[in-house]
C-alpha cells in the first residue's frame, strides 16, 4: 500500500491518502458520510423526493446530493420526471456518470489505449530471451 500526501477536495487541507477511496481528509470524509446517512434516512422515511426537498429537509447541499447520484450511492426512481444526464451523450440516466452505451464505448476506447501490455507466463521456464518476430 502506497501512502501519498494529497490535498482534500473539500477543505483544501493536506492529509495522508492511503491510495484508495475518496480524496477527502478524515474530517471531511466523516462529515460526508454523515450527510449521506441523513439523505438515506430521509428517503427511507419519506419515499421518493426531489433534490430540492431532500436538501431543504436534511441541510445537505444539492451539489452533494448530485455527487452522491454521480458516485452511484443514490439512484433516481424509475418513472421520475427528472433525471441526471450522461456526461458523454446527454441522455437521461438514474445514477452514475455515463449511460450503459457510453460506458461500453469508453471501456473499449480505454482498452485500445493500452499497447505493449505483456502476457504473464503460464509456466516458469528456464532459458534465454528470444525474438518473437523475424525481420
Amino acid at each position: 500500500m502506497a501512502f501519498t500526501t494529497e490535498v482534500c477536495r473539500k477543505c483544501k487541507k493536506m492529509f495522508t491518502y492511503p491510495g484508495f477511496g475518496s480524496k477527502y481528509c478524515p474530517d471531511c470524509r466523516k462529515f460526508d458520510e454523515e450527510n449521506r446517512d441523513k439523505v438515506k434516512e430521509y428517503l427511507r422515511e419519506h419515499g421518493t423526493a426531489n433534490m430540492v426537498e431532500i436538501s431543504e429537509n436534511t441541510g445537505v447541499s444539492q451539489h452533494d446530493i448530485k455527487q452522491y447520484l454521480r458516485d452511484g450511492m443514490l439512484e433516481i426512481p424509475e418513472g421520475s420526471p427528472i433525471y441526471i444526464k450522461c456526461e458523454k451523450c446527454g441522455c437521461d440516466i438514474r445514477s452514475g456518470r455515463w449511460c450503459p452505451e457510453c460506458a461500453a464505448t469508453l471501456s473499449k476506447e480505454l482498452k485500445g489505449m493500452f499497447v505493449g501490455i505483456g502476457e504473464k507466463p503460464k509456466v516458469k521456464l528456464e532459458g534465454k530471451m528470444r525474438f518473437l518476430r523475424k525481420r
